[in-house]
């Protein structure tokens, strides 16, 4: 799917087992299209944060982003701070990193714009 539309405009499909879970050569495909985002847990998640002025700004981060992962069915661990919010993606169901996690990543991109 990725290769043929942006990831920002892709959309989440279930995800389940392991034969969903992302090569090594995948990742490495597609974590260019995402500047900013590293692999943390030994490539099994993926995190980004995110920087705002002042607190309002960082919650309307938040709360947009909670539309995006409801509407996609596809939710991230948030760490919320004053100024900040760190973000990671990761698919349980599979083990680790499926290609939703880079389609969320990239709407918490645009969102962040």
């Amino acid at each position: 799917m990725a290769d043929l539309i942006p990831l920002a405009r892709a959309h989440c499909l279930p995800r389940h087992g392991h034969d969903h879970r992302l090569t090594d050569a995948s990742i490495r495909e597609l974590l260019p299209q995402l500047p900013g985002w590293e692999l943390t847990e030994q490539g099994h998640a993926l995190s980004r944060t995110f920087t705002f002025p002042d607190y309002y700004r960082t919650m309307s981060f938040v709360n947009a982003l909670a539309h995006v992962a409801n509407a996609e069915n596809h939710h991230p661990d948030l760490s919320v701070h004053y100024d900040r919010c760190v973000v990671r993606w990761s698919t349980h169901d599979v083990g680790g990193l499926s290609e939703n996690d880079f389609i969320c990543a990239a709407k918490a991109d645009a969102l962040a714009g």
